[in-house]
């Protein structure tokens, strides 16, 4: 069986994921690649096998093979979502009769705890300001990020327009599935976003409306602020790779760690449920618990 075989009904379907759910670039290039994989794996049975006449048992079984190929929990999750998504929109349209991913769940991996930076790395990381263009620019950068807790798209889609609010004390944000939101911007941030708005001229291209703009005078790209991030991490001795996340994950622990407020960092963050921003709880019991274990005089363990 080849991709080309069913590739009209992808990229129906996945225009339809793209316009009407309006899931990233980033999402439907995973769920066609899912989809590509699920094409080379009924192609790998033995005998005659097309997209409807595959069960829950073969489902299991390239499941199996995935997994054996090192795919976690997580990925495999994602795939099954794809495919089972992918069967069910056939459904609807009168070209399968069943859906056999529907009773397929992919293996249990323990969940991870996001990476985060303590207080004090995160101020190691952000008070080794530079005087050189680019050193301006990232220093913008990474105190936006860790300020105001964006996205790494979020922050690379910003336009030079967005200081009017940056000069309120707050930015606008598009975050995932376009749902608009606004966030606040510490002072600092806003003090270092003002000092680049003063320099861009002399790096920005007349016509770009970028607020962050590379070597070229154009739009920053998302690979090369993570590239930054972690040049400037490896400089300032971190113990982890700093990449944009891990300040999205540091501002909204230690925003919950002083505030207590799971309700604003959900709105903060752009969470559309209230689960995604519980795991920072979790990180502020980790650390409460490390405090216990040292002040407690009943936890203490004695010296030898």
């Amino acid at each position: 069986m080849s991709v080309s075989e069913f590739g009209a009904d992808v990229d129906a379907y996945l225009e339809e994921l793209s316009r009407q759910r309006r899931l990233s670039p980033h999402t439907v290039r995973a769920y066609r690649q899912d989809l590509a994989t699920l094409c080379c794996l009924i192609g790998e049975l033995p005998g005659e096998y097309r997209l409807q006449s595959i069960e829950a048992h073969h489902v299991r079984r390239f499941v199996a093979q995935l997994h054996a190929r090192g795919l976690g929990g997580r990925s495999l999750g994602r795939t099954l979502s794809a495919w089972r998504g992918f069967y069910r929109w056939l459904g609807q349209r009168g070209a399968s009769t069943h859906n056999p991913v529907d009773s397929v769940r992919p293996p249990r991996s323990p969940k991870a705890l996001p990476k985060v930076l303590s207080p004090d790395e995160a101020n190691r990381l952000l008070a080794a300001k530079g005087e050189s263009l680019l050193e301006i620019r990232d220093q913008a950068i990474f105190e936006l990020f860790y300020s105001s807790g964006l996205r790494l798209a979020e922050l690379a889609a910003l336009d030079i327009s967005c200081l009017e609010d940056v000069r309120r004390g707050e930015v606008r944000v598009l975050g995932k599935r376009n749902k608009p939101r606004i966030v606040p911007v510490g002072r600092q941030a806003s003090e270092a976003l003002m000092l680049w708005a003063e320099q861009r001229a002399h790096l920005a291209a007349p016509d770009e409306t970028a607020l962050f703009v590379g070597r070229h005078g154009h739009r920053l790209g998302v690979r090369l602020i993570q590239l930054r991030l972690l040049r400037r991490g490896l400089q300032q001795g971190l113990p982890a790779r700093t990449h944009p996340h891990v300040l999205r994950h540091s501002f909204a622990s230690h925003v919950l760690q002083s505030s207590g407020d799971l309700r604003a960092v959900q709105e903060m963050l752009g969470h559309a449920s209230i689960a995604s921003t519980q795991v920072y709880t979790h990180l502020d019991f980790q650390h409460l618990a490390t405090v216990y274990d040292q002040s407690h005089p009943r936890a203490k363990r004695k010296t030898p």
